[in-house]
């Protein structure tokens, strides 16, 4: 066991024919594999793809372990899964290095009974799909073949389906730092890679967060506060100067108007826009911050929004909050706490933030039904 800041889980050494073992044909092609990914509209299985791409070369120079994973994969399962890189394991920790990424490894046990509603239902879900597209490299493999049978005698697992979470450490060694056995739900697994993601990414010293991580964070939060006070007094300003003109027309009133919209309705207009910021920094500022709760949300996608709110405020509140930002693809859904999981839907919607246990902070991931 090892461990960086006491976060890293374990340090392995790789076997010495994983470390050697590079293979031609996919050190030629690996570039053009791992740059292409899965093309979402091409419902070809992707092994049939790669096998057609390499028509007239030599076979001797592939390595079938390579593609036994993914071709029994997707027989059983089809071709909609997470893109699981078709290259030697060391290539794909390369490629995670390169990508400044962690690797979400996969041994896939197909005797094993758990195995095929794992796959089926938590491994292809769409949520599972979308979220280790966007921040991991995946490697699959079989777990009693090639390289797969190597990995699996290192790493040992007591159960399956087993996934981990790794990263190339030095002298030839891996670092896991995260691994799940059994079955999970799709949301379990997203809340256990996000949680591993936060928490490794600054303890195993990952480029996905940087030494400096916090003093960007406060400089982007000071950056637009600075923004939103900039805004504040450029709508005070022109709802200024729209009155201005109002008074300027009573003194002239045979001056002519040559906009559509009279001063009065323009002055309106600005008013009611400066009012409804006015309202919005209302609910989202406090003169006291331990009124004040901050939600972190979570999408799908990876990306998250940072919030505040009230503790007073509703839990419909952050709903509403998700709905006027109009993002694509975000219609029904609901939100959920990863540890410990926790619903808040229609039953909680009338609850106050802090009725909820969300205050003074929480953070909550999107979940689409």
């Amino acid at each position: 066991m090892a461990s960086c800041n006491g976060f890293v889980r374990r340090m392995v050494s790789l076997p010495r024919s994983i470390v050697g073992g590079f293979s031609r044909v996919m050190g030629h092609n690996i570039g053009r594999i791992g740059s292409g990914r899965r093309d979402q509209n091409n419902n070809l299985p992707l092994n049939f793809q790669f096998q057609s791409s390499l028509q007239g070369q030599d076979p001797s120079l592939l390595a079938p372990e390579e593609w036994a994973f993914l071709s029994t994969f997707e027989q059983q399962f089809g071709s909609i899964h997470p893109f699981f890189y078709p290259c030697r394991f060391t290539e794909a920790l390369k490629i995670a290095e390169n990508e400044q990424k962690f690797m979400f490894m996969y041994l896939h046990s197909p005797q094993h009974p758990f195995t095929p509603s794992f796959c089926r239902e938590t491994l292809c879900s769409d949520l599972v799909v979308q979220f280790l597209d966007a921040n991991f490299v995946c490697w699959g493999a079989i777990a009693d073949r090639g390289e797969g049978l190597q990995i699996t005698a290192t790493l040992q697992p007591a159960s399956f389906p087993f996934c981990a979470v790794v990263a190339p450490a030095a002298d030839n060694s891996l670092a896991v730092l995260q691994q799940m056995e059994g079955p999970v739900s799709p949301a379990e697994l997203v809340g256990i890679l996000q949680r591993t993601m936060e928490e490794q990414g600054s303890a195993f010293g990952h480029a996905r967060a940087k030494p400096d991580e916090e003093k960007i964070r406060a400089k982007a939060k000071e950056e637009e506060k600075i923004k939103a006070d900039r805004r504040l007094r450029e709508e005070q300003d022109a709802a200024y100067l729209a009155a201005l003109k109002i008074d300027k027309e009573k003194e002239n009133p045979k001056k002519p108007v040559h906009h559509r919209e009279s001063p009065k309705q323009y002055a309106t207009a600005a008013t009611q826009k400066l009012k409804e910021t006015q309202f919005k920094e209302s609910t989202s500022r406090s003169k006291d911050p331990s009124q004040v709760t901050q939600i972190l949300i979570r999408f799908p996608n990876g990306e998250r929004r940072e919030q505040s709110f009230l503790c007073s405020n509703k839990v419909q509140s952050i709903y509403n909050y998700i709905d006027s930002l109009g993002l694509p693809g975000i219609l029904n859904y609901r939100l959920i706490s990863s540890f410990p999981r926790k619903v808040y839907g229609f039953d909680q919607i009338g609850m106050t933030l802090k009725e909820a246990g969300l205050h003074p902070k929480a953070t909550l991931f999107l979940e689409l039904l």
